[in-house]
């Protein structure tokens, strides 16, 4: 009888015990890291696919070409039209375009990109060449944006 009491006393102690633990929470801290590396690792598919799509009108330097391409560094059109931008990307852009103060009108086809590869594009884009953007851009943000 006192091996039985002695047990259910165990049990009921741990039990007991275990109520008293805090839930684990994440920390604002963790998300941020978290945010960073998925921004990271974008940002570096993102350079792949401005490479392969990209860099031949806008350069390796994101400068553009004067009067032809307009630039992506520093542009103001990037920072200040974000769903344009992201639309631009992802269905190619027809008639004029302001960056910078100055107007360009050629035509970017569309590029053919998932939407992943789009997202990564822009984000890339968007934190290269003194851009910097704090929000990041989303596969999910990028499905939603309709021609």
């Amino acid at each position: 009888m006192k091996t039985l009491i002695l047990i259910a006393s165990s049990i009921l102690w741990l039990f007991v015990c275990n109520q008293n633990k805090p839930e684990k929470t994440f920390s604002a801290n963790y998300i941020s890291i978290q945010q960073d590396t998925l921004l990271t690792a974008s940002i570096k598919r993102g350079k792949v696919v401005y490479e392969d799509f990209c860099m031949q009108c806008h350069m390796a330097t994101g400068e553009g070409i004067p009067g032809t391409f307009p630039p992506l560094a520093q542009a103001d059109f990037l920072l200040e039209n974000r769903v344009k931008a992201i639309k631009a990307v992802k269905y190619g852009l027809k008639g004029e375009v302001k960056v910078n103060g100055a107007i360009y009108t050629s035509i970017m086809a569309p590029l053919g990109l998932y939407d992943e590869e789009v997202a990564d594009v822009m984000n890339y884009i968007l934190n290269s060449w003194n851009n910097t953007s704090s929000k990041m851009v989303t596969e999910k943000e990028v499905a939603q944006i309709e021609k």
